[in-house]
């Protein structure tokens, strides 16, 4: 049970607030039941009603930090999309390219030179000189678990407890009494016989899961961003990598998230050696992109193992729109316009501002809490001390609790991150969207606080 507040009072707002927000948005209940004729859940995509316990809302535009549903009720949004609208909505830059290579052709099913400015680009800002595109992280994930495996000639992957690496079979896994289970329906029968999950921050548990030298890949987030947000002890990240190298085990450091919180991600911030990096969310422009890098010995045995329509087989890479050239300049116009250094410290110090700010509300009402912080991650801490691990970070989702302060926020203009992640501070934010939600976190638990 969560520290300082009341469940009674909890239960209550939550109750008006739902009633509220529907009251507010009689538009999408009409549009949720044109659209359940087609749409299961009616919606598009599971995930947009299923992170939400409001009900689907259906959006007509955006601008800056803000969208607005086709009620015409405007949301300040501090869950960007779960990181893939960190620029925010409408970036002249990228709205400028990919209006520009639209009008040319979106894809042509070969390269352009923009795809060899990002990679150069992204071989300068990450320290691994070979890269490839796909959609997504996931996809990318399992191609870079495919190269893995066949470099090695082994079959196990190494996740940590609280991870999320996207839909892959492999990775869609939870750990139970030493045992790794199916996290989900649908999945491969045996899909993660071939998993093990240790606990993050647990060097011990990490070297007897590769003694055995049977492990091809260790992926990993630099900070678990799925569960909240768990940070590396330090010097952790390094003896990581030098249990892989000892037990010729590749390293993969998945920034999907993290390439968002600092310049060149946070491996180069925190001076990380890997194998491979995972980048994703389309750089935060909303454009389905993901890419990953490699070592030079890697992309070297890479570029052999070419999957060709005739020879022998090769890796199990590609897909008909990776690296298409609306994608690749998209990507362009980010890491060229809007991922810089100066815009890299102007999210840093609004993440800080946030942050804060959310620790000085919780000490002016007395609470046994603490913000997270990293970069422009931040978010509620419900416990004095932050987590070291997944099960440590799963004390502090408080999953109605999340569900009712989202309610208030969005009842009053702002947009909440979904209970996994993290409040999150975007290019586009201002210091007058940081007071506002400020003001709001504070009233709602004047609202809510034993």
């Amino acid at each position: 049970m969560t520290p300082g507040i009341d469940r009674n009072r909890l239960a209550t707002l939550a109750s008006a607030e739902n009633a509220a927000f529907a009251a507010r948005t009689p538009k999408s209940t009409a549009m949720r039941a044109r659209a359940g004729a087609v749409l299961p859940n009616a919606v598009p995509m599971q995930w947009m009603t299923a992170l939400y316990r409001t009900p689907a809302i259906y959006v007509a535009g955006g601008e800056g930090a803000n969208f607005t549903d086709i009620d015409g009720n405007a949301y300040c949004d501090f869950n960007v999309c779960d990181l893939s609208m960190t620029m925010g909505y409408g970036p002249a830059p990228i709205v400028e390219a990919v209006s520009k290579q639209v009008a040319m052709g979106a894809h042509y099913l070969l390269a352009t030179e923009a795809a060899v400015e990002v990679a150069e680009s992204l071989a300068a800002r990450c320290g691994l000189p070979f890269w490839q595109f796909t959609t997504t992280a996931s996809a990318a994930n399992i191609e870079v678990m495919r190269v893995a495996r066949t470099l090695t000639g082994r079959q196990k992957i190494v996740v940590f407890g609280g991870h999320y690496h996207g839909h892959i079979d492999e990775t869609l896994a939870y750990e139970a009494n030493g045992e790794t289970l199916p996290g989900q329906l649908g999945l491969t029968p045996g899909a993660t016989d071939h998993t093990v999950i240790v606990p993050f921050n647990d060097l011990p548990a990490l070297d007897a899961a590769l003694r055995g030298r049977d492990v091809a890949l260790v992926l990993t987030e630099p900070a678990l961003t799925n569960s909240l947000l768990v940070l590396p002890d330090p010097g952790y990240l390094a003896e990581v990598r030098r249990l892989t190298a000892a037990y010729g085990t590749y390293l993969c450091i998945d920034e999907a998230h993290t390439f968002q919180f600092a310049y060149g991600g946070l491996a180069r911030d925190w001076g990380l050696e890997c194998d491979f990096i995972v980048l994703g969310k389309g750089f935060g422009t909303g454009i389905s992109f993901a890419l990953y890098g490699m070592s030079a010995p890697i992309g070297a045995r890479y570029a052999e193992l070419l999957d060709g329509e005739s020879g022998p087989k090769g890796l199990a890479t590609g897909g008909t729109t990776y690296a298409s050239a609306l994608a690749v300049v998209a990507a362009k116009a980010a890491l060229d316009q809007v991922l810089t250094p100066d815009g890299y410290a102007r999210l840093k110090a609004n993440g800080a501002t946030l942050a804060d700010g959310i620790d000085a509300i919780i000490t002016r009402r007395g609470l046994p809490w603490r913000a997270f912080r990293l970069g422009p991650r931040t978010g509620y801490c419900l416990r004095p001390d932050l987590p070291r691990n997944g099960r440590e970070a799963s004390l502090s989702i408080d999953k109605d609790l999340i569900a009712a302060r989202r309610v208030y926020m969005a009842n009053r203009g702002v947009w909440e991150a979904i209970w996994s992640a993290g409040t999150q501070v975007s290019f586009a934010h201002s210091r007058a969207d940081l007071d506002r939600y400020l003001d709001l976190a504070e009233a709602f638990l004047g609202e809510v606080q034993a």
